[in-house]
């Protein structure tokens, strides 16, 4: 016997909450572990500092003023918040201070170069699941997900926004190490693996609401990808 559709829906809903909660604290920790490592910072911190020291301005500012001009960035991309957009703002800092208490620290360089290859690898799954939840991409994750609505691919997409914010930030000041180099050309390509094969089943997408605009997907998790 045929669950109701709304009972259907309610435990595709379930199951897509369970995955965005996974997977931001997958990447929580994951980036945990890169800062562990101490081979790097990464690319928007890189552009972060840079601008930091070019306006004399706190580096928390910065980070909130420009995580508000890349929310702005999704108008033109036609990109909407949702419940992720909020929780992966809430909860990504703490998350990731929680990793790093937690974490011991890594002293051999061998262990600290796993530490970094480590994260990046929890870390690029977390994305993968928290995106492919499709509840709302992270404020610069927005930014991959627009572009990918409009057929770039998520490797290129990520690897370019990744790869210019740090070319930015580097010529402006900031500090940069093997680690942001290796994030910024890494992430991409191993998000554009992981995506597809960890994003909700289709019928848990379709139980969400369409757009207005129906021609135009709401995220890369449903026209195939968090970045």
């Amino acid at each position: 016997m045929r669950q109701p559709r709304a009972a259907r829906s309610s435990v595709d809903l379930a199951g897509r909450l369970v995955r965005l909660a996974v997977g931001l604290v997958l990447f929580s920790l994951g980036l945990g572990m890169m800062l562990a490592a101490g081979l790097g910072v990464s690319p928007w911190d890189v552009f972060h500092q840079g601008v930091a020291l070019r306006t004399g301005l706190p580096f928390g500012v910065i980070v909130i003023a420009s995580g508000v001009v890349v929310l702005a960035l999704w108008i033109p991309l036609r990109q909407r918040p949702g419940i992720g957009t909020v929780l992966n703002v809430a909860s990504i800092g703490p998350l990731s201070e929680a990793a790093l208490s937690i974490l011991p620290e890594p002293g051999h360089p061998a262990v600290r170069a796993a530490f970094l290859l480590g994260g990046m690898l929890v870390n690029g799954i977390g994305l993968a699941l928290y995106l492919g939840a499709g509840l709302g991409p992270g404020p610069r994750d927005g930014l991959m997900t627009g572009l990918a609505a409009r057929g770039w691919s998520i490797r290129v997409a990520r690897t370019g926004i990744e790869v210019g914010v740090l070319a930015i930030g580097w010529l402006i000041g900031g500090t940069a190490g093997i680690g942001t180099v290796l994030y910024a050309v890494g992430i991409g390509p191993l998000l554009q693996v992981l995506l597809p094969r960890l994003s909700a089943p289709p019928r848990a997408r379709a139980a969400e609401p369409a757009p207005v605009d129906a021609a135009e997907p709401a995220t890369t998790a449903d026209a195939p990808t968090c970045g």
